[in-house]
């Protein structure tokens, strides 16, 4: 079987996901633990790759993805990962990545303000300059323009770029039994913004794992905001592509923030736009699992309630509305299984579609019914 493990890491991402067929894919690293404070519930990242790699005999991934340049992104992949681009970044002991992934913007960006983002950003452009071990999404202008500036032909890393609507080349469901569809970001929209927007230009992909002919569809929605998901739901249906916006799991965007569902935070619940609620109340499956990466959902009237920095308590009741249409999961990552004792989150994907590896009830999710296979 395949599985996607989620991480207890606060407010910051890392989803691994295994396929059956060996290949490790890495989408974020965020490991945001504080090693001096023995309080500190979140999970040591590191420490947690570093076994599972040693387990398979292993220190590489065959893809790490960056969705974009925010922090609770990419905290402490410098240190942890193999770089090619400086001698300082290569001992023995680091992580290779045999190819990363990156939205073009994470490359074209102007003087990122954090130094960790500037070394992991110089990598980026050192293998594109390179024209191998990398993968970059989307060709804006400023792709070009960039190349221009630097002595690289745009044409001659067609190769290594991949737009909106494509599949990326490094799997395939006949060889690996897993897909990766490419939804954002969009060339266009880079081209338009006068100013970079690391949630809309970040990366956002739909996973299709296949076992024994039952397809069980991922969604990874990085930090998109309500509009960057009513472009996809309305790129995307343009085109007539509707099941490439079916789910039955859903890494849900900026951890659990009204602002990815509506533009009003609402009082005991977050109003969904047209389009966010026709993906999540009508592209999800029966049994559908959303994932929440944060925090523990504040209760009601808390300070942490009042605060303006998510998880949004609103955004978590509708979510929680939606996998009760669906009869599925809501989960927390820290709150799996317990807000005390939260642990890695396992989904394993077979011929029963995506099911949580450890089912123990509690107030980390909300369990309704197990669906049955379905082929195709």
């Amino acid at each position: 079987m395949h599985k996607m493990t989620l991480f207890p890491l606060g407010n910051a991402d890392c989803c691994r996901i295994d396929l059956e067929c060996g290949k490790k894919i890495l989408f974020d690293f965020a490991d945001t633990r504080d090693p001096e404070d023995e309080n500190d519930l979140r999970c040591d990242l590191t420490k947690e790759l570093r076994e599972d790699l040693e387990a398979f005999n292993r220190d590489y991934f065959d893809v790490v993805a960056f969705s974009h340049l925010d922090k609770d992104h990419f905290s402490g992949a410098t240190e942890f990962f193999y770089l090619e681009h400086a001698k300082k970044y290569q001992g023995d002991d680091r992580i290779k990545m045999n190819t990363m992934w990156v939205p073009a913007a994470l490359i074209t960006e102007q003087g990122p303000d954090d130094d960790e983002a500037r070394i992991l950003q110089k990598e980026a452009r050192h293998r594109f300059r390179e024209g191998r071990g990398i993968r970059v999404f989307s060709r804006p202008e400023r792709l070009r323009q960039w190349c221009e500036g630097n002595g690289i032909k745009l044409d001659d890393r067609v190769r290594m770029i991949t737009d909106a609507g494509e599949l990326a080349p490094e799997f395939s469901l006949y060889l690996d039994k897993a897909e990766f569809f490419v939804h954002s970001p969009f060339a266009v929209r880079q081209d338009e913004n006068t100013v970079e927007d690391r949630n809309e230009d970040s990366l956002v992909m739909q996973v299709t794992f296949e076992i024994e002919r039952v397809q069980t569809k991922a969604m990874l929605l990085a930090d998109s905001t309500h509009e960057i998901l009513s472009d996809i739901v309305d790129i995307t249906t343009s085109k007539g592509n509707d099941h490439r916006l079916e789910w039955d799991i859903a890494k849900l965007p900026h951890h659990c923030s009204y602002l990815s569902i509506g533009p009003e935070k609402g009082k005991s619940k977050t109003k969904a736009v047209e389009q966010v609620e026709w993906l999540y109340k009508g592209q999800g499956q029966d049994g559908a699992i959303t994932v929440s990466t944060s925090k523990p959902i504040p209760e009601a009237g808390t300070d942490e309630d009042k605060d303006d920095q998510p998880p949004h308590r609103q955004a978590a009741e509708y979510y929680k509305e939606v996998v009760t249409d669906h009869r599925g999961q809501f989960v927390v990552t820290m709150e799996h299984p317990t807000s005390k004792a939260p642990e890695p989150l396992v989904i394993e994907i077979g011929r029963t579609k995506g099911t949580l590896k450890k089912s123990v009830l509690g107030a980390a999710y909300v369990v309704t019914s197990q669906r049955a296979p379905r082929a195709g």
